[in-house]
């Protein structure tokens, strides 16, 4: 009978009859950040073998908008006549990280934006390097430079300049990941990376000083050992799709497992090899979610408001900001309110719920059912704000800002059960910025690193989460983790 083996508990060094394979580095999922760890780990002179669950490489980096969130004066922000430099992006990121901020991550990160921009497109991503306005999620052009957070919004504008910073890749339409990841691929691949696509990754081969030598790798139904000279590289992703970990880790984010944002293949395996050594997790609670309230623009200038009739968000934060905020409403009630004069529908919710429509508030107070008198209140100090172009409640920008007086009104539904999120996990492995996985006494694991979502990096609060960081972190530190195992002394 086949031995059993799990990513929750390593197979001990000692129990290994043979190796099957051996070279320096392994790498453990091809995505993004696994991608970019070999290119590097390749680069420095060591032999490396990635191993893929799916039948191809890209993962849900491919499933992406394709963009990278970058900054501190890339020739595409000074070719748009957009001022940044490296403190601003340092401030932006550093109250984005909420309160569990990792500052040496964010500086390192902040100070090497622009060299990074620059590796990207060395390994063939292309950037048309041209702008595109208003709200977006992603270009639906193949335009480069858009506002992919919050930059523009309070509180992020009261500690750093606002400055558009998300870069895409050149593509017409959705879905750039994609074309990053099929360059991404092509480089690796032509550097001598060696790949094994529909091959799972079992478990972790260490010693009983919990130091990593290695992987059990299914191969053609086969248990296969893998040894790993130099070290092993943990890029398979989050646990979004593994309901166990979600309830224990982060039941919030049940409210998303139906409707994840991935290929399908989050689930958590990456993260429980890592606990398995002793390695220490974090920010586990924590995940992004999203209903987009964007675009089109006119939707902005509608403002939200909870069962009680209450505003409790600026409306021109970032989808993700919003939608945080939409999901701990009492009972997870929550109305966009719009007039004729801005009525638009959702484009990524064409279909949305009309919860309510009157010719006056009174009406649609009492068709959604909130008490008499709240709404209509919050709706006229709304308006009053409109009309002197300052909201000194939640802060929304006055570009934003019309009252709401043309006739009939109507309330769009963002209520749990007329509109489900989608999203991710952002907790994961504790790592130093050169990607070892750290212990709970935060000493190195021997031959053991990890990268992307299956370490926790720069996006670990869903509240200052923007889009782009993922593929901006994954991709810069999926390149730390590969030069510093590359480095590694053979064992």
């Amino acid at each position: 009978m086949a031995a059993a083996y799990s990513p929750s508990h390593a197979l001990r060094l000692s129990k290994v009859e043979k190796w099957d394979g051996e070279t320096d580095v392994i790498v453990v999922g091809f995505g993004v950040s696994g991608a970019c760890a070999a290119i590097e780990a390749r680069q420095a002179g060591a032999a490396v073998t990635i191993f893929e669950v799916a039948s191809a490489s890209g993962g849900s980096s491919a499933l992406s908008g394709g963009e990278f969130y970058l900054g501190g004066g890339t020739w595409v922000q000074k070719e748009n006549g957009f001022e940044d430099d490296a403190e601003q992006v340092r401030e932006y990121l550093t109250m984005s990280g909420g309160p569990g901020v990792d500052r040496e991550r964010v500086n390192l990160y902040a100070a090497n934006t622009v060299s990074h921009f620059q590796w990207l497109q060395d390994q063939g991503i292309p950037f048309k390097g041209t702008y595109l306005g208003g709200k977006q999620i992603e270009p639906m052009t193949d335009d480069t430079l858009i506002w992919s957070g919050s930059e523009a919004a309070f509180p992020f504008t009261t500690v750093a300049k606002p400055a558009p910073r998300g870069h895409a890749a050149q593509m017409m339409g959705m879905g750039a990941g994609k074309l990053v990841m099929e360059k991404l691929t092509e480089k690796a691949l032509s550097l001598g990376v060696e790949a094994h696509f529909s091959t799972r990754v079992l478990a972790l081969i260490a010693d009983d000083d919990n130091a990593v030598h290695g992987i059990v790798v299914r191969i053609d139904g086969e248990p296969k050992m893998y040894r790993a000279k130099k070290g092993v590289v943990l890029c398979a992703g989050g646990f979004i799709c593994n309901e166990e970990m979600l309830k224990r880790f982060a039941p919030e984010a049940m409210d998303v497992f139906a409707n994840p944002t991935t290929g399908g293949n989050d689930d958590g395996s990456g993260i429980r090899m890592g606990m398995s050594v002793g390695g220490a997790v974090t920010h586990m609670a924590e995940f992004f979610a999203t209903k987009p309230s964007f675009p089109p623009d006119n939707l902005v200038k509608g403002i939200f408001v909870n069962e009680r009739g209450q505003r409790f968000i600026n409306e021109d934060s970032y989808h993700g900001r919003v939608t945080k905020y939409i999901m701990r409403q009492p009972n997870g009630k929550a109305w966009l309110l719009m007039d004729n004069a801005i009525f638009e529908r959702p484009l990524f919710r064409p279909n949305v719920e009309i919860a309510a429509v009157g010719e006056t508030w009174a009406e649609l107070e009492a068709e959604l059912g909130i008490a008499e008198g709240e709404l209509q209140h919050t709706v006229e100090a709304y308006n009053r704000y409109a009309e002197a172009g300052s909201d000194p409640i939640q802060h929304k920008d006055a570009k934003w800002m019309q009252p709401l007086t043309e006739a009939p009104f109507a309330a769009l539904s963002y209520c749990a059960e007329d509109y489900p999120a989608t999203g991710f996990t952002l907790g994961g492995l504790v790592t130093t910025t050169s990607g070892e996985v750290l212990d709970a006494q935060g000493a190195a694991i021997g031959g053991l690193y990890a990268a992307g979502r299956t370490a926790c990096g720069l996006p670990r609060w869903g509240e200052g989460y923007s889009s782009g960081m993922s593929l901006g972190d994954s991709s810069f530190y999926g390149r730390q983790a590969g030069i510093a195992v590359a480095k590694a002394a053979a064992r």
